[in-house]
């Protein structure tokens, strides 16, 4: 079949359906939109879930999102990562919840003794993080050989025993599921085509179009799943199809676009919805990005924690930030623009200085620099100044 969109269009509607071409109007609705929001812990600038939420929601405050967890609109666990989820797909976490509750291993072995105390503690004293538990059997280690009851609250909080009521210092607070979990919400587990269905209505609902293969990203065993009910949809009319260097993509037969374009620069965070997966983001938007956060300082092109540029339609860079808070300055360590691309152009200039401007605000910094840049007349216009 074929498309009915120019891959151009493709784009603007993967950037609509991302919600990053319309201000999107709460937390709630926006990672409904998005299917998930990734938690990461990195803080040289604010962190992934904040940042992902602010390129969407200009007016976005972190305590926006503790609200909606508070509220029990969102909730946290395991999509591919950690992630905010909305709430209205508690069930569709419950397949993995099971699976551990009975045997299925995490990352090391629960100790079913030390489970027992915490859950008694947690009933007894209300919500508790990990440092309110006493720790005697020597000294911590590497992140994995944690004490026991963090390993105990962590297989807790896998197996679904235990909820994430909110977060202190990043810290993870936790209170017994049945306290936390609205009541009206659905708790009967998917079958497997109920979770692959779930899988591809969340995927086009955050990107507009998508493979088997994208639908499945990360998922175990869940690939031939997606690609039978791929099949059903489009055979009742639900979705359609077309093929693209060899690859079908599956979409919505009333699919259109409803927001244009705007003259704008994004900053868009490493762990960004429309990021994540590098294959994609090559096809489409013929840009080949990789997060440096975990390669080695030698062989980083980029730097730590580059943001990748998009202007209008086109990642034309990345540019590697880190927010010195207590003097309210915001460092643009390496800006690496596209080859072939000039950047002087008095369009993007003045989008970009906004976009800097507004992502130094969201970062507590009144002031951003820029340090050193591949681009000559780019450097020269900026490498002596730090911005209001």
């Amino acid at each position: 079949m074929s498309s009915p969109f120019s891959p151009r269009e493709w784009l603007q509607l993967n950037m609509q359906q991302q919600g990053l071409l319309q201000p999107q109007a709460s937390v709630s609705e926006l990672i409904s939109r998005l299917g998930y929001v990734q938690i990461d812990s990195i803080n040289v600038v604010e962190r992934a879930h904040h940042h992902v939420l602010h390129s969407r929601m200009p007016q976005y405050q972190a305590q926006m999102l503790d609200t909606a967890l508070a509220q029990g609109e969102i909730f946290e666990y395991w999509s591919h990562a950690a992630a905010y989820l909305p709430i209205a797909d508690y069930r569709f976490s419950l397949q993995r919840k099971q699976l551990l509750q009975n045997g299925g291993k995490h990352w090391f072995e629960p100790d079913d003794k030390v489970m027992l105390e915490v859950c008694a503690r947690i009933r007894a004293e209300g919500p508790l993080k990990a440092s309110d538990f006493e720790h005697t059997e020597g000294k911590n280690g590497a992140w994995w050989d944690w004490k026991p009851a963090k390993k105990a609250l962590e297989q807790l909080f896998m197996r679904g025993e235990l909820m994430v009521v909110r977060r202190e210092k990043f810290q993870k607070c936790y209170d017994l599921t049945e306290r936390v979990l609205p009541s009206h919400i659905n708790t009967q587990a998917p079958s497997e085509s109920e979770f692959a269905r779930h899988l591809i209505e969340r995927y086009l609902d955050a990107h507009a179009f998508g493979s088997a293969a994208q639908i499945a990203y990360l998922r175990k065993g869940i690939k031939a799943h997606v690609s039978e009910q791929l099949a059903a949809m489009q055979s009742q009319g639900e979705l359609a199809s077309f093929k693209a260097e060899g690859q079908w993509y599956f979409y919505r037969p009333e699919l259109h676009i409803t927001a244009a374009m705007p003259n704008r620069v994004w900053l868009l965070n490493p762990f960004d919805n429309l990021l994540i997966q590098r294959q994609r983001l090559k096809q489409w938007f013929d840009f080949d990005y990789q997060i440096e956060v975990y390669v080695p300082a030698e062989k980083r092109q980029y730097g730590y924690y580059s943001l990748a540029i998009l202007w209008r339609d086109r990642f034309v860079g990345r540019v590697d930030v880190k927010a010195e808070r207590q003097s309210g300055l915001l460092l643009l360590q390496q800006l690496t623009l596209e080859t072939g691309f000039d950047g002087m152009d008095d369009g993007f200039c003045a989008a970009f200085e906004a976009a800097v401007t507004e992502y130094a605000r969201f970062n507590g910094c009144s002031r951003w620099k820029l340090v050193k840049a591949n681009h000559k007349a780019f450097k020269q216009k900026y490498a002596r100044q730090q911005k209001i």
